[in-house]
């Protein structure tokens, strides 16, 4: 796909995301928004995967996890634009008996999702299970997750970036939402970490900075990049610069739209910041 027609995709991402919430006035647009770019790239450019035939076991494709489960809302309208599940559905944001629950869930059986994620710290454990289930079976597709930065205050995250360079498990792309915000204030506030990059590479991974996390070109030649590091020992970690809430001016610049919804005049705002290009729900 073009970055024309990807950008395409992230403006309807965008009004997506802030539909959803503005519906139910419930759940997170600011990380969401923050990570529409990257999330459109890989699905609809960069990953082998096959929402017409969605397989559990994911045996033969690439495969994506989630870690930062609350910010499901962009999880839900990328995986529905990409053709999981009918886009209509998204109508059901965190509606009861329903398939879209606030924090994605398994037992529903919604396509595209293969773990429970928003207990945070999880899925980073998760997907070497999968990378390592991989290579035991000559798989050679990758697997992708995605993090928030305030998650990696999470102690099991280093327990698993730890064992991810220690069993050479190099066929692993974790990405982190490095925008600098959680829901108290700034991570440095709540729990500085220092630099992440450092970290990472004491751990023994290769980490790629992306400072332009929001751009779809920088973010293309980042997940190209990785992937050319794949295969050599090393699980490859890419820090995404982001903004949260970023393409709705009024959420960007503060931790305070982590997980609160626009009222009716500010849905107006956001949806006239961008343009409906696939048609709205």
């Amino acid at each position: 796909m073009s970055q024309e027609n990807l950008q395409a995709v992230v403006s309807q991402v965008r009004r997506d995301i802030v539909r959803m919430v503005h519906a139910v006035n419930s759940g997170h647009p600011g990380g969401s928004l923050g990570c529409v770019e990257y999330l459109v790239s890989l699905y609809f450019k960069h990953m082998n995967h096959n929402a017409a035939d969605f397989k559990m076991d994911g045996v033969g494709e690439d495969v994506f996890f989630l870690s930062n489960g609350h910010i499901s809302p962009v999880m839900y309208s990328v995986l529905a634009r990409a053709g999981y599940f009918d886009v209509s559905e998204l109508a059901t944001f965190r509606k009861l008996n329903t398939r879209l629950q606030g924090h994605p869930t398994t037992h529903e059986g919604l396509e595209g999702i293969r773990i429970a994620s928003g207990s945070l710290g999880q899925g980073l454990s998760v997907a070497l299970g999968a990378a390592t289930a991989k290579k035991l079976n000559g798989d050679d597709s990758i697997v992708f997750t995605l993090h928030g930065d305030g998650e990696l205050q999470e102690g099991q995250i280093w327990e698993a970036a730890m064992y991810a360079s220690a069993k050479k498990v190099d066929n692993l792309i974790a990405a982190v939402d490095v925008n600098e915000k959680q829901i108290d204030g700034s991570t440095d506030d709540v729990l500085a970490m220092g630099s992440l990059r450092a970290k990472f590479e004491a751990f023994g991974w290769d980490v790629i900075d992306v400072e332009q996390g929001n751009d779809l070109n920088a973010i293309d030649a980042a997940i190209s990049e990785a992937k050319g590091k794949l295969g050599h020992g090393k699980p490859v970690c890419l820090l995404l610069r982001t903004e949260m809430g970023n393409g709705v001016d009024f959420m960007m610049g503060t931790h305070k739209w982590h997980g609160v919804a626009p009222n009716d005049e500010q849905l107006a705002s956001a949806l006239a910041q961008n343009e409906e290009t696939l048609g709205d729900y």
